[in-house]
């Protein structure tokens, strides 16, 4: 059974292989679910080698050291599933996951309403309603 619940994949996301000096490559995020989380990659990578993910487009930004738990092809690339290694790390990211859910709703809104919400006002809409859903989140 499925763990993950599909994320806007439009949230960019880094990762640095541990023993890697080139930089951080950047892809885009795909799913989070419990444990870690899934990205598109231009490149493969072994199951085991372990990485830093690193999301910036959050506040606060959201690092982490993780390893590559499979990697899949897939028609441009690979899509490659990471657990975290320190659980504080699991409930930062249910949080980045949260916030990204409600910038992925502001822009819903305007773009569908032409409303424009401060970060406080789309948390309290998105929180009303559809909180409720969220996995793991309690009425």
């Amino acid at each position: 059974m499925r763990n993950y619940i599909r994320h806007p994949s439009s949230i960019p996301i880094e990762y640095q292989i541990d023993d890697d000096s080139t930089g951080f490559g950047q892809e885009h995020l795909k799913d989070v679910g419990a444990g870690g989380l899934s990205f598109f990659s231009a490149r493969q990578l072994l199951p085991g080698a372990r990485l830093i993910v690193h999301i910036a487009s959050v506040e606060p930004e959201f690092i982490a050291r993780a390893r590559v738990a499979w990697c899949h092809t897939e028609d441009n690339g690979y899509s490659v599933g990471v657990a975290f290694t320190d659980t504080k790390d699991l409930f930062q990211m249910r949080m980045v996951e949260q916030l990204c859910y409600i910038e992925h709703y502001k822009a819903e809104v305007w773009a569908r309403e032409g409303r424009q919400l401060d970060g406080e006002q789309a948390a309290r809409e998105w929180i009303r309603r559809f909180a409720h859903g969220f996995p793991g989140m309690d009425d």
